[in-house]
């Protein structure tokens, strides 16, 4: 079976350090979507490492890890991330695999990017400039090029008509950009690319399942960035959903077993779009401040508020969520109060649902409060050692969301994670 991880918010969950803790009992690690974008940060050894696209298995020996065909691949910036890796002992040609269906980011889509979030003005999305939104147009438009074609002799000239092609869109935007450099990187990375195991990957993932073994799906992103679910446009280009896992790897909806949502404690998003409970004050600053919440991918400063249960729940609901981890619940150690949002006052209606379209109506959260712990929890092991105002805290977003948090991480570190069943 084929259980799932991913977050449920906007992103920035603590996706990576909980893949990490689960892999040992997994055979094979997989990422179903997204790309550079993601930012999933480890501690191996005390030494913190952000992976952007090699999925987060990759530290533990013997096991296999799946890049999937639903990603876009930026093979300049794998290449950077597998030389990090094996600076900490780990050779990627060994356990690394990459579908040949994966689509590529040219350097061209990052050029088209750039022009496009420039045009949109005070529109902008927010976009991180990777190339992935351009890169799953052309997936879309029957245009992109994929990993498996490395491996065919008209390769070249199949980039020099895909190129010509963006130039064209590029000179629409009167934009222009020396991308010279940046193909110069990119052709000596696809020497490197070529050098890694390329597999039919839904045959690969379909035959370890056949065989028994344990798959563990890695998400990128958050369930609010969704592109169909999330709130549009403010959104990634990719289904980041469970349901994304069948059309990201090529399984079918049956092997999905359990799916763990990963959920801060509070809130946070990178980039520009609808945030109910964004904090403009102290306490969102403290909230910045003490979870040093900045992008692990841009370095952005993060927008924090209090955690919003009417989204969470929606969240829940549309990937079929059956079990919750909660993470950085330290960050709250500090405070006399939280505050949880468990509706929204959307054009002075009270409603328990995310609007279809969040930025075109007044969304007003409306807060249940709650005592702070006032405690420094970053030791404890143990759930009944935890306390009773974080646990009453916690047992009512059990309650309200039907879904139990059986896991809760209280810092930074792998074995900063306790077990609350």
């Amino acid at each position: 079976m084929v259980d799932v991880i991913l977050g449920l918010q906007w992103g920035d969950e603590g996706k990576g350090k909980i893949v990490d803790y689960f892999a040992p009992n997994y055979d094979v690690i997989a990422r179903f979507q997204g790309g550079p974008n993601a930012g999933h940060t480890l501690y191996v050894k005390d030494k913190k490492i952000v992976l952007h696209q090699i999925p987060s298995g990759i530290f533990h020996d013997h096991k296999i890890n799946l890049i999937g065909n639903g990603v876009v691949l930026d093979a300049v910036t794998l290449k950077k991330e597998c030389e990090a890796v094996e600076a900490m002992g780990i050779d990627c040609r060994k356990n690394l695999y990459i579908s040949a269906r994966t689509h590529l980011i040219l350097p061209s889509h990052r050029a088209l990017d750039k022009a496009s979030e420039l045009a949109k003005g005070n529109d902008k999305i927010g976009s991180t400039l990777k190339g992935i939104s351009p890169s799953y147009m052309d997936k879309t438009g029957r245009n992109g090029l994929r990993v498996g074609d490395l491996l065919d002799k008209n390769f070249i000239s199949q980039y020099i008509k895909l190129r010509l092609k963006h130039q064209k869109l590029l000179d629409n935007f009167s934009f222009n950009e020396d991308i010279s450099a940046w193909e110069e990187e990119f052709f000596e990375a696809l020497e490197f690319l070529k050098q890694l195991q390329i597999v039919n990957g839904e045959y690969f993932i379909n035959d370890a399942v056949q065989r028994g073994k344990k798959i563990l799906a890695e998400g990128a992103q958050g369930s609010m960035l969704d592109i169909d679910f999330g709130t549009f446009p403010y959104v990634t280009s990719s289904n980041t959903i469970s349901a994304g896992v069948g059309n990201g790897l090529g399984v079918a909806p049956q092997k999905i077993k359990e799916v763990f949502g990963i959920t801060k404690a509070y809130c946070t998003r990178v980039g520009s779009g609808p945030f109910p409970t964004e904090l403009n004050d102290a306490n969102g600053e403290l909230l910045r401040k003490t979870g040093n919440e900045y992008g692990s991918t841009t370095g952005r400063p993060r927008r924090c508020g209090w955690i919003d249960l009417v989204a969470l729940h929606f969240a829940c609901m549309i990937n079929g969520v059956t079990q919750l981890v909660m993470t950085k619940t330290d960050i709250l150690d500090s405070f006399d109060e939280l505050f949880v949002c468990n509706k929204y006052k959307v054009n002075g209606r009270e409603t328990e649902e995310v609007p279809f379209q969040m930025s075109r109506v007044s969304v007003e959260p409306v807060y249940k409060k709650f005592p702070g712990w006032k405690t420094d929890i970053t030791s404890i092991k143990n759930f009944n050692k935890l306390p009773g105002q974080m646990k009453e805290y916690i047992d009512y977003i059990n309650k309200t969301l039907g879904i139990p948090v059986t896991y809760i991480s209280n810092g930074a570190a792998s074995d900063q994670l306790i077990a609350a069943s």
